[in-house]
């Protein structure tokens, strides 16, 4: 998808000049407003099935999942003019050169492509496709040189990159999905390939729940699963740790949305020395505003990338420390998944 947009032209406008047809103007007419939005108002207040993408947008649509996607990413590549994707709020012409916090430009790469089983056992095996950058830069991060990097890896073309996932649906996946680094920032490409997809393939969000209320309105109805990461207890951790201002306000919006909007599961990843600061309050937050909601407790931190510059990152999580985080997950009655 190329679409050229003068930085000068307005959101509106550029909307007005994008492929012309009825019904990227009805998409455009439904988001136009949401993309300078500081809130979020849902097309439709009733909870989507779980069973496929197709069937949670009938009830608001003719339209497949497919071709909704397919107008979306129109939209969403025109939004890159002003790009308010996640809860930064850059604000700048991703389609004239202009990068922001993520330093991403206006074209998708990639990192990984492959089928995985060491995600959540209810959704493995699934067709994992990792894009390159993201707008959190957590010291931690497993995947650091990839992730901090929107040009790392090969160019994204969604229509190859979907028959790769059909192939391996059709030899067992049961999921695909699409992460990142954190793909919010890359929504226009994540559409595209969405809409290359067969609508009752099961898919699933992988993100940072650090997105803005533009890309929520974008993503509705498109997953069927968001598996969410709640990293942080507190901000002044967020900002310590992975750069981040105002993390908790945007993480518990954005669990709330995906929870009203799709089926949601919550990663923590415990680290060393963020017990009480970061695993009680996540779990405490948890049990009191999403009960019965999944989560997945993660023990198996490694002392990556650029945890050294911490000093109670630059080890592993103790037996000690593991044992008191389920206990504290017992206690409270969460709803712990594989």
């Amino acid at each position: 998808m190329n679409l050229e947009i003068p930085k000068s032209r307005s959101y509106d406008e550029a909307l007005s000049i994008a492929p012309g047809n009825l019904g990227l103007r009805r998409e455009a007419q439904r988001h136009a407003a949401f993309v300078r939005a500081k809130g979020f108002a849902s097309l439709n207040n009733s909870r989507p099935p779980e069973d496929g993408g197709a069937a949670a947008l009938r009830h608001r649509s003719p339209k497949s999942r497919s071709a909704i996607a397919r107008e979306r990413a129109v939209v969403a590549r025109a939004a890159l003019v002003d790009c308010q994707l996640c809860a930064h709020h850059c604000g700048v012409n991703r389609l004239a050169g202009e990068t922001g916090l993520c330093h991403a430009g206006a074209d998708a790469r990639f990192f990984l492509a492959q089928t995985e089983v060491t995600d959540e056992l209810e959704l493995i095996p699934t067709f994992a496709v990792a894009l390159s950058g993201c707008d959190l830069r957590c010291d931690f991060c497993i995947t650091g040189a990839e992730s901090w990097n929107p040009r790392a890896g090969q160019d994204f073309s969604a229509p190859e990159m979907a028959t790769k996932a059909k192939a391996a649906i059709a030899s067992g996946a049961k999921t695909v999905m699409i992460l990142g680094g954190e793909p919010t920032i890359h929504l226009p490409a994540a559409l595209e390939f969405v809409s290359h997809l067969p609508d009752d393939a099961k898919l699933v969000w992988k993100t940072n729940a650090h997105g803005a209320a533009q890309a929520r309105a974008l993503l509705d109805g498109m997953f069927d699963v968001w598996l969410a990461d709640y990293k942080f207890g507190n901000d002044d951790c967020a900002q310590r740790l992975a750069k981040v201002s105002d993390y908790t306000r945007v993480v518990r919006e954005n669990l709330l949305w995906a929870h009203e909007h799709s089926e949601l599961i919550v990663r923590h990843l415990l680290m060393p020395g963020h017990l009480d600061c970061c695993w009680r309050p996540v779990a405490d937050w948890l049990v009191q505003n999403l009960p019965g909601v999944k989560v997945n407790l993660r023990s198996g931190f490694w002392p990556a990338w650029k945890s050294s510059r911490h000093a109670e990152l630059r080890g592993t999580v103790s037996d000690d420390e593991s044992r008191r985080a389920w206990q504290i997950a017992e206690d409270l009655g969460l709803n712990l998944i594989p």
